[in-house]
């Protein structure tokens, strides 16, 4: 049996939460010369662009704040470069999901968060 890591495992279940909640998925994994971005998907009139964060129970912070200033950046240049590319006409929003799995199985979701516009690309001036 393959050993999957928590960081996969929790983009799995967020695809499978945001699924759920209407959203079509674009892209999973995105990677281009400027950084990666774990989730693409579209729920009109918004694209979605989207930092996944799965941190197991009992830790002392939340996994959003794993998502520095740096982190955001990149993530801007490459949503940017992503809807360029591909002739995006909605609106770009930047997400965080935080998923907090059991100790004992990081497939067992004990909390979910879909953190809608964590960031913009406007506060990201540096960015470019």
């Amino acid at each position: 049996m393959a050993v999957v890591s928590k960081g996969a495992a929790g983009e799995v279940l967020a695809a499978r939460f945001l699924r759920e909640k209407g959203y079509r998925i674009l892209s999973a994994n995105y990677r281009c010369r400027f950084g990666e971005i774990d989730i693409i998907a579209v729920k009109e009139p918004y694209i979605a662009f989207i930092e996944v964060k799965t941190w197991g129970e009992g830790s002392m912070y939340l996994p959003r704040e794993a998502v520095t200033l740096d982190k955001q950046r990149r993530i801007v240049k490459t949503a940017m470069l992503f809807i360029r590319n591909n002739s995006i006409q909605l609106q770009p929003r930047f997400d965080v999901i935080e998923i907090i799995t059991s100790r004992d199985n990081p497939m067992e979701i004990t909390e979910i968060d879909h953190i809608q516009g964590a960031f913009d690309s406007e506060d990201l001036h540096a960015a470019f």
